[in-house]
């Protein structure tokens, strides 16, 4: 690789690993359209490439989370572990079906993340809703008061197959998810997606690894951070 190249996946990855790891996505979402827009690499290499840099930026980002006690484990561990299958279908489906539907998922969930977030932001109110941790630290038992917290093992899954199909993570759909859906404080949503990332990402790239479809050179450049 030229060096010239290899420095400008190192600026990209600074950027992706420094913003990815504040708002709780590990940052393919900013490498992964580098990697295919502006060094027109094919899909799957960008996103099993994107995969591991993922990975990278949130276990150094999980890190400084735990020290800081904002990780709410129950929460992480469930979708995390929910995602772990979903991670292993997401390679396949990407191997399968790459060149037919990548660039169509990929653009279309981001445009519509975009739109969402946009609206709530239009139509954010001061009043700030009760967090999960805050109602887990209620006298009721479990499963009493937050009965959405059920429907973390299906967005577990979903969170897997995405993120390992487009190879940018997932955190930058769960956090907001984590926000709107199920009223996480800003902060606990984003250590709690990183570290979730943590789990899932990690058979993602055991499996991409086991696909042979690395590019271990950018890997090198962009997660030298």
């Amino acid at each position: 690789m030229d060096i010239g190249i290899g420095v400008l996946i190192l600026i990209i990855g600074i950027l992706a690993g420094g913003y990815g790891t504040i708002v709780g996505a590990g940052g393919g979402f900013i490498f992964v359209p580098a990697l295919l827009l502006i060094f027109q690499m094919n899909p799957v290499l960008a996103s099993s490439t994107g995969m591991v840099i993922v990975l990278i930026n949130s276990l150094s980002g999980v890190i400084g989370y735990a020290r800081q006690n904002l990780i709410d484990y129950k929460t992480g561990l469930t979708i995390g572990i929910s995602a772990l299958p979903g991670s292993i279908l997401g390679v396949w489906f990407l191997h399968r079906y790459s060149s037919q539907y990548f660039y169509v998922i990929f653009a279309t969930i981001l445009v519509a993340l975009g739109v969402f977030l946009f609206s709530k932001t239009l139509n954010r109110s001061p009043k700030i809703p009760p967090t999960l941790l805050e109602k887990e630290e209620s006298d009721e038992p479990d499963g009493v008061g937050h009965p959405s917290f059920n429907w973390f093992i299906p967005l577990g899954i979903t969170m897997g197959i995405l993120s390992s199909y487009l190879g940018i993570g997932g955190g930058w759909l769960l956090v907001p998810i984590l926000i709107y859906v199920f009223k996480l404080s800003t902060h606990h949503a984003t250590a709690t997606s990183i570290f979730s990332l943590c789990l899932y990402s990690s058979v993602g790239v055991l499996s991409q690894f086991f696909y042979g479809s690395i590019d271990w050179v950018s890997v090198m450049w962009g997660g030298a951070v």
